[in-house]
């Protein structure tokens, strides 16, 4: 609408403004929250799981010691949870306090500055009363079991990675979608000469290489987690190093209450623009005085607006670094959940992991393929949504937008609830087709998994599991991070070069506007995705191999694959632009 008629962003006559708003509200804000929560539930059935089926598992060990061994971890892990909303809580006015001697005085400063204090403070208290609360629960003189008292440092180390990482992550992220960052500097100086073609490419390029940093981040805390359950883990539990990568998913989500605040701070200040335009205040006859008189200070609507769109930029950054971090999050956890399902078929069967999970085993390679080719046929089919709803939705703008001069300038409530109607309505059916697609998809994975001549079959849901969930991590990243980057592009054309309007504002136009389903629809949308497959998959995959239904599971198995392809199908045939007759 910006560029078909010539019309600012947020335009009150525009009846797409108030449906935007609504969109930050349930994109940035509600589903992320939602994402939050879940991945906490999951991470602790993950981590809950595994010390029940490994921890005290060892040849010769007491069932007094195996049960003290499980009740002491168990109770650390909920101990640390409850201490790690109470640090992000304490955080938040630890920060308040330095941001006010800092920030209080100043009329203008960089408004990311604060929330990178928020996350960092956070995170080195967090990281602090891991260590003494480890060292009180489990150190020497507390009442855990002996086995557990030279380890209490090795566990806060561990799970210490997850806390860093949680503040490290948004550094990284800030590298490619902060206003200031060379990668936007770089997205805005291609779309100067080349327009939205250079503008969408470079972006590409961002979330490309954003995907490559933050997946050497992820290696190296993974890797340290691992190389220090080697000091002593083994000698309480079977295969220390997963429960070591469960451990850091779960230090991620120490951080979780802030993650989500900073995460939240983006549509607080994407809507505050927006109302400011919708309120038209600048046109109330009288208003300057009204303000000075109720209020004391007279109005500067200019460097109002400044203020806003910073702060929308800000915002941009720091809705992008939740977004890794809350991935992240799910998919170390899902690293957990599939290694306690292994731990199940391990039970259930009777063999070891290692005789059949492995690349010789041609399962293992069809499960790969499998899983790869599942997440990009989401992140198609969840686009494909975004783009049917936008076209319903552009059409009645376009019908029934009044731009003439005697027209209304206020924004039509009626007008507005039509477009958000139509983008939910077409948000509904999308969100159907994928989701009886994933839940079919879990299902006949699992179900053909199920052994029948020789166990070598049950590799295949498995590898499946294992490549959505790391085939997920990198395209989610790297989408959110150039929709990011996309937008914070937009930003800097708005605010520093003050350019609005110009042909390179455009430009930068169109590469938010395919950033916007990039970002806040399909990678975010993948985090509960990895999620939701996984858990269910545990449940679906301990059905498949029970021996009453193993001889039935391949016929269910092939049942639900059809179903799952119909779906596919449908997700995109069923979800076309409509031709007009």
């Amino acid at each position: 609408m910006k560029i078909t008629f010539g019309i600012k962003e947020d335009d009150p006559r525009n009846p797409g403004v108030i449906a935007d708003c609504t969109g930050d509200n349930a994109g940035d804000s509600v589903g992320p929250t939602a994402d939050g929560f879940e991945t906490y539930g999951v991470t602790g059935v993950a981590l809950i799981s595994f010390i029940v089926l490994a921890a005290g598992m060892l040849p010769g060990m007491s069932d007094t010691l195996k049960i003290s061994l499980q009740t002491t971890l168990l109770t650390w892990i909920f101990v640390m949870r409850v201490l790690m909303v109470i640090t992000s809580v304490a955080s938040f006015y630890i920060n308040r306090a330095f941001s006010q001697v800092m920030y209080a005085n100043k009329d203008d400063f960089d408004f990311e500055q604060p929330l990178s204090s928020l996350v960092w403070i956070t995170s080195i208290l967090s990281i602090v009363v891991t260590f003494a609360v480890s060292y009180f629960i489990l150190g020497p003189g507390s009442w855990a079991p002996a086995e557990l008292h030279s380890l209490w440092f090795v566990l806060a180390i561990i799970i210490s990675c997850g806390t860093l990482g949680a503040a490290l992550i948004p550094e990284f992220t800030k590298l490619f979608t902060s206003p200031k960052s060379a990668h936007v500097a770089e997205v805005v100086k291609a779309s100067r000469e080349g327009g939205a073609s250079l503008n969408i490419l470079s972006g590409l390029v961002a979330g490309d290489f954003s995907a490559f940093w933050i997946g050497m981040v992820f290696l190296l805390l993974m890797f340290i987690a691992y190389y220090v359950s080697g000091y002593g883990l083994s000698a309480i539990m079977i295969y220390p190093s997963i429960f070591a990568f469960g451990l850091v998913a779960f230090g991620f989500l120490g951080m979780g209450p802030v993650t989500i605040a900073v995460d939240s701070y983006g549509p607080v200040t994407d809507n505050a623009q927006s109302i400011y335009e919708l309120s038209l205040i600048e046109s109330i006859p009288g208003i300057e005085g009204e303000i000075q008189h109720k209020f004391g200070f007279k109005p500067d609507f200019e460097k109002a607006k400044h203020f806003l769109e910073a702060n929308d930029g800000a915002g941009n950054t720091f809705k992008a670094t939740a977004k890794p971090v809350l991935i992240g999050t799910a998919v170390v956890g899902a690293t957990t959940m599939i290694f306690a399902l292994i731990l199940v078929i391990q039970q259930v069967l009777g063999v070891t992991p290692e005789s059949i999970l492995n690349l010789l085993n041609p399962y293992t390679i069809l499960g790969l393929l499998a899983g790869g080719a599942v997440v990009y046929w989401f992140t198609g089919a969840s686009t494909q949504s975004v783009t049917t709803g936008a076209y319903r939705a552009v059409e009645y703008i376009k019908q029934n937008i009044q731009l003439d001069a005697n027209a209304s300038q206020k924004a039509s409530t009626e007008k507005s609830k039509e477009v958000v109607k139509i983008c939910t309505q077409y948000a509904q059916k999308g969100m159907l087709n994928i989701f009886i697609a994933i839940f079919s998809f879990a299902l006949a994975f699992a179900c053909l998994s199920s052994p029948r001549n020789g166990n070598e079959s049950v590799a295949l849901f498995v590898s499946y599991l294992i490549s959505i969930a790391i085939f997920g991590l990198f395209q989610a990243v790297f989408m959110a991070n150039a929709g990011g980057c996309w937008d914070n592009a937009k930003k800097v054309v708005e605010v520093d070069l003050q350019e609005k309007g110009s042909a390179l504002h455009d430009a930068t136009i169109v590469g938010d506007t395919v950033g916007d389903p990039f970002k806040d629809t399909s990678s975010v949308a993948l985090n509960p995705i990895i999620k939701f497959t996984t858990l269910f998959g545990l449940l679906a995959m301990e059905i498949a191999i029970s021996p009453s239904f193993r001889n039935a599971a391949p016929a269910v198995g092939v049942v639900f694959l059809l179903i799952a392809l119909f779906f596919v199908w449908r997700s995109f045939y069923g979800m076309r632009i409509p031709t007009d007759k």
